[in-house]
């Protein structure tokens, strides 16, 4: 993981002085897990949860909310400040910042659709098929998001049919029982990313 967070702060910055990493896929493939172990090898670099950005009426409808609550501040140099849903009350909170560092995380189901690949450092991809990926979720939810998931799943088949993320992933990351396996995504540009597969004599195993 400690390779990965280097070759990450190595990137040019793509929005502002911050470089901004999409961590995408299907609800339930592990993508908070991941993003907290990649923040803590990057040093604790900010998180930005979409659950944080979406909300009932809006699962996808977000992107002119976060765009004028991060990307705009980030272009500019300025601290972010976004306002968090709250799931259970069904209302917005009070505004929290997000600094412009170096390196910050965008994570959730949509972060790297169209409107914000060009936002991007880079796109990485959980590799998890979906119905895996919405069974791991149910059952993390349990009965009482029962009908929430219902909905959710429709909204997510529709939202990748028009707008899919995967075709444009820089990396690919599985879980395996050792760690997890980043290789280079379809989206990757020759040359770039290629030597993140090589860890330790391992194939790109943390």
């Amino acid at each position: 993981m400690r390779d990965l967070a280097t070759r990450l702060r190595r990137l040019p910055p793509s929005v502002g002085p911050v470089r901004l990493i999409g961590v995408d896929g299907h609800a339930g493939s592990g993508k908070s897990t991941f993003t907290g172990h990649l923040s803590a090898a990057l040093g604790g670099a900010p998180v930005l949860r979409l659950d944080d950005i979406a909300s009932h009426e809006q699962l996808f409808e977000w992107t002119d909310r976060l765009l004028a609550q991060v990307i705009h501040p980030f272009t500019r140099g300025e601290c972010a400040h976004y306002a968090p849903y709250d799931w259970r009350a069904r209302t917005f909170g009070a505004p929290l910042p997000l600094p412009a560092a170096p390196v910050v995380l965008l994570e959730g189901v949509g972060a790297g659709r169209r409107a914000l690949r060009p936002h991007l450092a880079r796109l990485l991809w959980m590799e998890l098929p979906r119905e895996e990926s919405w069974t791991r979720g149910r059952l993390r939810d349990g009965a009482e998001q029962r009908e929430f998931w219902e909905g959710w799943v429709e909204a997510e088949r529709a939202h990748f049919a028009a707008d899919p993320s995967r075709p444009h992933a820089d990396l690919l990351v599985s879980q395996t029982p050792k760690g997890y396996e980043v290789l280079p995504g379809p989206g990757a540009t020759t040359g770039s990313d290629q030597s993140v597969t090589q860890s330790d004599g391992s194939s790109a195993l943390w």
